[in-house]
């Protein structure tokens, strides 16, 4: 794997999970220091936190914000309820990156349905949930390769 593909995916790991920073580094197969450098260089710590905000989160917001300019067009006078270049050209804007939150699937949301699945899985059947998570990593280095 190539060591841009093993940096995100370690990245995936470090926002997304609880691992330690030692359990990342054998999981893509690279070395603590290595990772650590990455950790301060790409800012991975404002990065976790910054994923706390889910996809649904993202996508209410943005509907909030075409909900307000809606609103605030409709309390114009008669004759005046439409909207403005500038107000159309945002509605398509915040409509457009709803449908892309809706319809993509990324990697890092693969991510997330693994860590869930293994997280269930391992409280209920610990070697299989072992078992597992090298199949999914497996998985997700063949994704890494193809993009």
């Amino acid at each position: 794997m190539a060591l841009k593909d093993k940096r995100e995916w370690a990245e995936l790991l470090y926002s997304r999970t609880m691992m330690t920073q030692k359990e990342i580094a054998e999981r893509v197969e690279t070395s603590e220091t290595t990772l650590s450098k990455w950790k301060e260089q790409y800012n991975w710590d404002q990065l976790r936190t910054s994923f706390y905000i889910t996809k649904g989160q993202q996508l209410s917001r943005i509907y909030q914000q075409i909900s307000a300019l809606n609103n605030a067009i409709s309390e114009r006078p008669d004759g005046e309820r439409f909207a403005n270049t500038r107000e159309a050209d945002i509605v398509c804007k915040l409509a457009g990156a709803a449908k892309i939150l809706e319809s993509e699937t990324s990697i890092s949301d693969i991510v997330d349905v693994f860590i869930a699945f293994t997280d269930w899985l391992r409280e209920n059947d610990f070697n299989r949930a072992r078992d597992i998570s090298e199949l999914m990593d497996a998985f997700i280095k063949y994704k890494l390769s193809k993009n």
